[in-house]
């Protein structure tokens, strides 16, 4: 049988919502500095590089094969004929060249959509910079990917020497077909689902006892009743972000110290996320408060929080999402940072009882269809208007301290480019880079055009912070 790897449940579920209105790849911006004296063409390097590394990391060579009628989730197949000028593209900017005109061209490319039919991944080397930098945009389809696994993508394409390392070239294999039988899709999804079930049937018990010993703890401490229940079940409240979005984007980049920023939090006890939170916080309320539009109760932001044992890297996504007030509802700057220390505190303890009990995968025969349904409902109904579940999405990266490098470039910046979706249009993602925090601040042009302005604000709170501090 030809050699398949099924997609989780979770996995799939990135490709069943995603509609034209929401592609759901996730990329990244940079700059990179060419060796002094270069004399080369840096995209025909960058291809010639990648050639020889494409498998060392699977979304390299991986495409989709779809089951058929759409009667579940969809498996990965190896694809042996990779088209590199496809995948890798050339594109210069106009003069001036500047860092706005990269960001821009940066979320025009984003708005597409990935082609299904082969493996889901697009690079772009940019040239054109003022500065004589290299600018470089990747994005992958989430379905593939998720923030840890992009870590061990990166470790597939960089080096930590400006000469690159040697890398053993792949064993020879044999070619695969184009296409799957009918007979042999049908036959892995059955066993894929009974595998599933047996998963499902095995966490069930651990899951059972936790949830009840949580809510005995609840009652005996807390004495929940009916007010308390309504809060929970409360609605974020309603600002700009909050709506069905289109395809066009708009990409604002900002680069922080880390240090500083780590040293400015622990000072008031607060932990580097902590920290991060509380500039985009603050940086929020400074923004609706500008256009009066600030609610009166508090954002709720969004939060990744991945599953993923130490050590794993395979290529899929082990990650759930949490929610964490931002109280943005709160004048004071330093009771603000206090109140979100308090969030992310229960949150580490509701992960810590119920973390690795949390399935990321689970029987879901006509997930496709179902999901692909219910995502074009939200987002063309007007649900994303009145239905809100977050008010922003934010997540944090940790990246390398070091010096990354390819094809003999030197890395300058590592700004995340994430997902805008329906009733969430605006998306922060922080990646940690050679002593910097590299915010990436994504949002749907519609609902949020001037994403820019909210960058600055964030480094004015980062300076009022300093200032504070001092």
């Amino acid at each position: 049988m030809e050699k398949m790897h099924h997609l989780s449940a979770m996995d799939s579920a990135f490709l069943h919502l995603e509609t034209a209105e929401m592609p759901m790849h996730v990329g990244s911006l940079h700059r990179y500095q060419l060796p002094e004296g270069y004399q080369g063409n840096w995209y025909e390097d960058v291809k010639a590089h990648l050639a020889k590394r494409l498998h060392l990391a699977p979304v390299f060579t991986r495409k989709l094969a779809l089951m058929p009628f759409d009667l579940a989730n969809p498996v990965w197949i190896e694809d042996d004929d990779i088209d590199l000028d496809y995948h890798i593209r050339h594109t210069v900017l106009p003069k001036p060249g500047t860092q706005e005109q990269l960001e821009a061209l940066a979320a025009r490319l984003h708005s597409s959509l990935l082609d299904r039919s082969r493996p889901l991944w697009e690079f772009y080397v940019i040239e054109g910079l003022a500065d004589g930098t290299m600018g470089f945009y990747t994005k992958v389809h989430h379905a593939a990917i998720d923030g840890q696994a992009g870590v061990a993508l990166g470790n597939a394409m960089l080096d930590i020497t400006p000469v690159p390392r040697a890398v053993k070239p792949p064993r020879a294999r044999r070619s695969h077909r184009y296409q799957l039988g009918v007979a042999e899709l049908l036959g892995a999804a059955l066993s894929n689902t009974l595998r599933q079930v047996a998963m499902i049937g095995k966490l069930a018990l651990p899951l059972g006892k936790a949830l009840l010993g949580s809510a005995r703890e609840s009652l005996a401490e807390r004495r929940v009743g009916l007010g308390a229940l309504r809060e929970l079940l409360k609605m974020p409240p309603r600002t700009p972000f909050n709506a069905s979005i289109t395809n066009q984007r708009v990409f604002a980049a900002l680069s922080l110290p880390l240090d500083e920023a780590k040293r400015l939090g622990k000072a008031h006890g607060a932990s580097i996320n902590d920290t991060v939170l509380w500039l985009c916080s603050t940086a929020l309320r400074d923004y609706l408060k500008e256009s009066r539009e600030l609610p009166d109760d508090s954002l709720v932001a969004g939060v990744p929080v991945s599953l993923r044992a130490e050590g794993d890297t395979r290529m899929n996504n082990q990650v759930t999402m949490s929610l964490v007030e931002l109280a943005t509802n709160e004048k004071d700057p330093l009771e603000r940072l206090r109140r979100i220390r308090a969030a992310t505190a229960s949150m580490k303890d509701t992960m810590g009882a119920f973390g690795e009990l949390i399935p990321t995968d689970f029987p879901s025969p006509g997930a496709p269809w179902l999901l692909s349904g219910l995502a074009s409902l939200y987002g063309r109904s007007g649900l994303a208007d009145r239905i809100r579940l977050a008010s922003v999405a934010i997540s944090n990266v940790p990246g390398s301290p070091l010096p990354l490098y390819m094809a003999g470039a030197k890395m300058l910046d590592y700004y995340p480019v994430s997902i805008a979706a329906h009733g969430v249009a605006l998306n922060i993602t922080v990646q940690s880079y050679m002593g910097q925090l590299c915010f990436g601040l994504i949002a749907c042009r519609r609902a949020v055009p001037d994403v820019r302005d909210i960058a600055t604000a964030m480094q004015r709170a980062f300076e009022a912070f300093r200032q504070r501090s001092a």
